[in-house]
């Protein structure tokens, strides 16, 4: 497998855009729809290419940034007043079409027993509407598959659906490898474009109180043994990320043939979503969908 191009992290370009249209796709995922002046640019490299995600608060109609350059967009964003702070998160590039200078956005919707949508990212892609601004700042991708892999292993819950998505629609044709997605439902379950040689397990959730991750975490556990000469990517819940990464080391896979990464704690968060950025402006992803 070629190396893959990354982003450096130093260069981050800031796209405003705005959306065209929103539509439910799943009865877990809303897909918003978004286009912009320089969208044709955007610098996509396929796999889990992914971007902060800046949309207005419900109170407001027009989109405030801060200004700054490069990857100094965190202290001018925490000067933003509370109340006229942009909501951020992470998310994870759905489609793109350069020629239409079109992104699509997915995002998970969970509801409370109410009916009211969780999470703040959630409930603005629920009710957007064309012509709504946001801004992306691009982060460029965090697969990092090392080119003599023997097989490829991706393991998610639903926020990482679009970078499982992502990934098997940029791999080589001839990769070897497996896939363990978990969704909420049945109806989640999508048409994958992955290499012919990639094994696709799904796992739906038969109890909407699961903790999500824990069914892929089971799956996963069923594997015994791991070449060392694999390469693995675990996203998702944390709970997921870090125990499904201690699985596969103990399975016989160095550390550093493995990524995962957290999108969202289950305890104290809104599943599938962690409202606000984590740690510093270099840190790994830690909300994505």
């Amino acid at each position: 497998m070629a190396k893959i191009p990354r982003l450096p992290p130093k260069n981050p370009r800031l796209f405003r855009a705005e959306v065209v249209r929103a539509e439910r796709v799943s009865p877990s995922i809303r897909r918003v729809t978004v286009t912009g002046a320089d969208l044709a640019e955007f610098p996509w490299m396929g796999y889990d290419h992914w971007f902060r995600l800046f949309m207005t608060l419900p109170h407001q109609s027009v989109l405030r940034m801060p200004e700054f350059t490069g990857a100094r967009w965190w202290y001018p964003y925490l000067a933003i007043p509370e109340i006229e702070r942009p909501h951020c998160a992470n998310y994870t590039v759905a489609g793109f079409r350069p020629e239409a200078a079109e992104m699509d956005i997915d995002f998970v919707v969970h509801r409370r027993q109410t009916g009211e949508v969780e999470g703040r990212a959630a409930i603005w892609a629920c009710a957007a509407r064309p012509g709504d601004e946001l801004a992306m700042l691009d982060q460029g991708i965090t697969f990092d598959c090392p080119p003599d892999a023997s097989e490829v292993i991706v393991v998610a819950d639903e926020s990482g659906l679009p970078a499982t998505t992502g990934i098997l629609r940029s791999l080589p044709r001839d990769t070897v490898g497996r896939v363990i997605q978990e969704i909420p439902a049945e109806g989640d379950r999508r048409d994958l474009d992955a290499p012919i040689a990639m094994d696709i397990t799904w796992v739906v959730r038969d109890n909407a109180h699961t903790v999500p991750g824990r069914a892929a975490l089971h799956e996963l556990r069923r594997l015994s043994t791991v070449d060392t000469t694999a390469y693995a990517f675990v996203v998702g819940e944390s709970g997921l990320s870090t125990k499904g990464r201690r699985h596969l080391h103990r399975a016989g896979l160095p550390k550093d043939r493995i990524t995962f990464s957290g999108f969202w704690k289950h305890e104290g968060a809104v599943p599938g979503h962690s409202d606000e950025p984590t740690g510093a402006p270099d840190a790994a992803p830690v909300t994505r969908a």
